[in-house]
């Protein structure tokens, strides 16, 4: 039997990206580039004619933090889009599981 209401009911709605799962993501990939950027820094000495001394060294987290964000914003490594398509196949895998 062939009857379209049959085939409707079969068919799983497809899940769609989401604003919030686009900046969950975006935070994700911002914090995982500042943890690999604070040990490009840790061995720069603060001193010299050059150096910002203390100061330096107390806002250095804010500086790699922003360094993080500015990469993501301008379209990252790709681990945005990764953590993405991964929120959708988790929530397509439930959407699923429940609907049986």
């Amino acid at each position: 039997m062939n009857d379209p209401v049959l085939q409707v009911g079969a068919v799983t709605p497809r899940i769609a990206e989401t604003p919030q799962m686009r900046a969950t993501a975006e935070r994700f990939e911002t914090s995982f580039l500042s943890q690999m950027l604070k040990p490009m820094f840790e061995g720069l000495d603060t001193d010299g004619p050059f150096g910002g001394g203390e100061a330096e060294g107390t806002w250095r987290s804010f500086l790699i933090d922003a360094m993080a964000e500015q990469t993501v914003r301008a379209g990252g490594i790709g681990l945005a889009d990764t953590v993405v398509a991964e929120m959708i196949r988790m929530q397509s895998e439930q959407t699923q599981e429940l609907s049986r």
